[in-house]
């Protein structure tokens, strides 16, 4: 059972969330048709994990400048401030509960500052450590902090990142530096790869062939259940290793052909569904395990008679890590061990994006066993409990 756990997400002016928070369980599914805003939810978990280790002002620039990522209610809206806000349960054994905030402000032209960031710890035994800073007329204010920790930072970088060295604030700064975000690309995983040390997947799985090898010569153990995994989704193939191709890897299947001598492949030959599924493995398998592992869209060109199996993956990696899943697919929520504490229900109502838990109606469904979630999603009867839009 996993203990270190994201817990709660507040989001105000985060694209198409204008303010919005949601809780998490383990693994928790967010279900909405395409534009609801389930990528955008993604990427703010994959915005706080990177700007843990890269500039801030470069992790927005990626997304194309503040004006893309803040919240417009209209087309020709001005940005305005977006607010990030996390709380943590458990980040470490020594830490009890963590509650971290950002809040960005724009500022002329395509530029921005931090408005104000803060961290609160509370340690097992009570102890609560605090720090707080603000930006006030371009320059760094620091309202609260302890043992006279105030780095000299810019207006527009964050300080989590350069106080995460010390340790009452080192839990937070690992977990969230740790979150993952996937979306498998087949074309990445089976094309020719640069090596690199595997000790993380990429977000497209474009480094998987250095993934596994690191793990084959890691973990014989998990060398073994990857190739379970992978024959339970994709009967026949027997084994898939790392093959050097000059100074590049690539990835080779080997397939059983019912008493002949096995079949090679290599990965460019191999369906979309397999690489993805053999992208998805490597997310699970990495080590150091990500403590939030967000999958966007398992189902994409996926056969539906293997979504079971990729269920059941997802399930074994929510025994060590806190797992997060977007999707649209009916087929994905076929499992009869999902509740209805794993599901959230996204929509888009007046110009944002809206998440909500399961109606009282699914709960009931679900608890009597009447219908599973992927039923319920199948007949449209997958909805959410009644939101009072604010006045």
């Amino acid at each position: 059972m996993v203990d270190a756990t994201l817990s709660r997400m507040d989001l105000l002016g985060f694209r198409s969330f204008s303010a919005q928070d949601v809780d998490f369980d383990n693994p928790t599914f967010f279900v909405g048709r395409n534009g609801s805003g389930k990528s955008n939810l993604a990427d703010a978990l994959a915005f706080l994990s990177e700007a843990m280790v890269s500039p801030l002002e470069a992790v927005i620039a990626q997304r194309g400048g503040f004006s893309a990522v803040s919240h417009r209610s209209s087309p020709r809206g001005r940005p305005t401030n977006l607010t990030l806000s996390v709380r943590l349960s458990n980040p470490d054994s020594d830490t009890g509960a963590a509650h971290y905030y950002i809040d960005l402000r724009p500022r002329r032209g395509f530029d921005f500052e931090v408005a104000r960031e803060w961290c609160d710890v509370t340690t097992v035994d009570g102890s609560r450590h605090l720090f707080e800073r603000r930006t006030s007329r371009g320059a760094t204010v620091w309202d609260k902090s302890i043992e006279s920790i105030a780095p000299a930072i810019e207006p527009n970088a964050l300080a989590l990142p350069l106080i995460g060295g010390y340790r009452r604030f080192r839990s937070v700064f690992r977990f969230l530096s740790r979150m993952r975000t996937y979306r498998i690309e087949p074309a990445s995983v089976g094309a020719m790869q640069e090596p690199d040390g595997g000790a993380e997947l990429r977000s497209d799985g474009g480094n998987a062939a250095s993934v596994l090898r690191r793990i084959q010569r890691s973990s014989p153990e998990h060398r073994v259940r990857i190739r379970q995994l992978l024959e339970s989704v994709v009967p026949g193939t027997v084994d898939v290793r790392p093959k050097r191709h000059g100074n590049k890897l690539a990835l080779e299947f080997t397939q059983d052909r019912g008493g002949a001598e096995p079949v090679k492949f290599e990965a460019f030959s191999m369906s979309d569904g397999t690489l993805r599924v053999l992208g998805l493995i490597m997310a699970v398998f990495q080590r150091p395990a990500p403590s939030v592992l967000v999958i966007e869209e398992p189902e994409a060109s996926m056969h539906p008679g293997a979504l079971g199996s990729i269920l059941d993956v997802m399930q074994l990696a929510s025994q060590s890590m806190q797992v997060v899943v977007t999707t649209h697919s009916p087929d994905i929520l076929d499992a009869k061990w999902i509740e209805d504490r794993h599901l959230r229900v996204l929509s888009w109502r007046h110009g944002e994006t809206r998440i909500d838990r399961v109606s009282q109606s699914v709960r009931a469904a679900l608890e009597k066993h009447l219908m599973g979630a992927g039923e319920l999603l199948r007949s449209n009867a997958l909805t959410a409990e009644e939101a009072v839009d604010p006045a």
